[in-house]
């Protein structure tokens, strides 16, 4: 049994050491493809990162302009009507653009509100309930060139409005 405790502690030293043992025991030039493998990650990067700059400018951007927040109080009647505190918009509005923009508000919510307070609940919960996917699209589309993302975005932000309410309703079941 303590052998089977202690197994995932030495399983990625296993596979570090044991994976280029294999191929070098296969007769792969284990060196040369991991040199060839760092090359094409080094060319992906290359490719990568002007979408990545232009992202974090923008969000950049969003947030200390303003246009965040005069979203937030453009949505504040639809966050009266579902029952969600105004800030809590402001955060799901947040998500799909920027992750560490989103946690970083987040934080600051929690520390407000609190964490088992009603809004650190949902807050929470909106954190975990859909993903960056506007700046995976914008980094993943733009990194195999592709400029027309046709129904992407919409069904992006469809599913993202889908975890949105979701989170509301479980909190609100919760609440019951």
């Amino acid at each position: 049994m303590k052998l089977l405790a202690a197994f995932p502690y030495y399983l990625v030293p296993l596979l570090v050491a044991g994976i280029p043992l294999y191929g070098a025991w296969r007769g792969v030039d284990v060196y040369g493809c991991f040199v060839e493998g760092a090359s094409e990650g080094l060319k992906t990067i290359g490719r990568i990162a002007p979408a990545m700059i232009a992202m974090f400018v923008a969000v950049g951007m969003f947030r200390e302009s303003g246009a965040l927040n005069a979203a937030a109080r453009a949505l504040s009647p639809v966050a009266r009507a579902l029952g969600v505190n105004p800030d809590i918009m402001i955060l799901a509005a947040l998500r799909p653009i920027s992750g560490s923009g989103s946690l970083g508000y987040l934080a600051e919510l929690l520390q407000h509100y609190g964490p088992d307070s009603a809004e650190g609940t949902l807050a929470s919960v909106v954190q975990g309930s859909a993903d960056t996917s506007l700046y995976i699209i914008a980094l993943y589309f733009s990194s195999v060139g592709i400029t027309r993302t046709r129904h992407t975005v919409a069904a992006a932000l469809l599913a993202t409005l889908a975890g949105f309410l979701g989170a509301v309703l479980a909190c609100q079941a919760m609440r019951l």
